[in-house]
C-alpha cells in the first residue's frame, strides 16, 4: 500500500496493494494496523455507507457542523471524480480543493478528515461509492457549500451535473457564517 499526501494537509490519497491474477483480484480495503503503519491517522469508524448514482450525478459538497465526519471513500463499480475542500478557518489552504478519479479499475481511496467538505460526480454510467465514517450522519447537523462556487473554482469534469434540490440551494463558502466552520 502507498499513502500519498495531497496539497491539503490531512487529506490522503491511498493506493492499496492489489493481488490479481486470471481469476480476479483481492485487496484489503481497510486494516487499521497496516494503514496506521503506512501513515494513516488513528481513527475509529462508526458507520459504513453505500451510495449508487447514475452518470453525471453530483453529490455535495457536504459537511456536518457539530459532529463532523472523517470519511475513507472508495468506488467499487464505475468511476467518480472525488473532491475534498478545506473549510478550516485560518488554514493556509482555506477554500482550496483536491480532486482525484476513484474507480473500480484503480482501487484508489481518499481520506477526507472531519474538517473538510466532500463531494463527488459520477463519470461512468453508474457508480457504487463506499465510505467509512468517523461519526454518525445527523441530518439536522448537515451543511454544505455550492459545487460551483467560483472562488473555490473546482475543475469538475462535467458542466451540467444532475443535482438534488438541496445541493442546488447550497451557499458559496464566502456566504457561510465562519462560526459554523471548523477552526484550523
Amino acid at each position: 500500500m502507498k499513502i500519498d499526501s495531497t496539497n491539503l494537509e490531512g487529506v490522503l490519497h491511498i493506493k492499496p496493494k492489489v493481488f490479481g491474477d486470471a481469476r480476479g483480484f483481492f485487496l484489503e480495503t481497510y486494516n487499521k494496523e497496516r494503514y496506521m503503519d503506512a501513515g494513516f491517522p488513528n481513527v475509529d469508524f462508526v458507520q459504513d455507507n453505500h451510495s449508487r448514482s447514475g452518470k453525471d450525478v453530483l453529490r455535495g459538497l457536504h459537511f456536518q457542523i457539530n459532529n463532523p465526519q472523517g470519511k475513507l471513500v472508495q468506488v467499487v463499480t464505475g468511476s467518480v471524480f472525488d473532491v475534498a475542500v478545506d473549510i478550516r478557518v485560518g488554514s493556509p489552504t482555506f477554500g482550496q480543493w483536491y480532486g482525484s478519479v476513484l474507480s473500480e479499475e484503480n482501487h484508489h481511496q481518499l481520506w477526507i478528515p472531519p474538517q473538510f467538505a466532500h463531494g463527488f460526480c459520477v463519470l461512468s454510467e453508474s457508480a457504487d461509492f463506499l465510505y467509512k465514517c468517523t461519526d454518525y450522519y445527523r441530518p439536522d447537523d448537515e451543511s454544505g457549500l455550492l459545487w460551483s462556487d467560483p472562488k473555490v473554482a473546482i475543475e469538475w469534469p462535467l458542466k451540467e451535473p444532475l443535482l438534488s434540490a438541496k445541493d442546488q440551494a447550497l451557499p458559496c463558502l464566502s456566504d457561510i457564517d465562519t462560526s459554523l466552520l471548523p477552526d484550523y
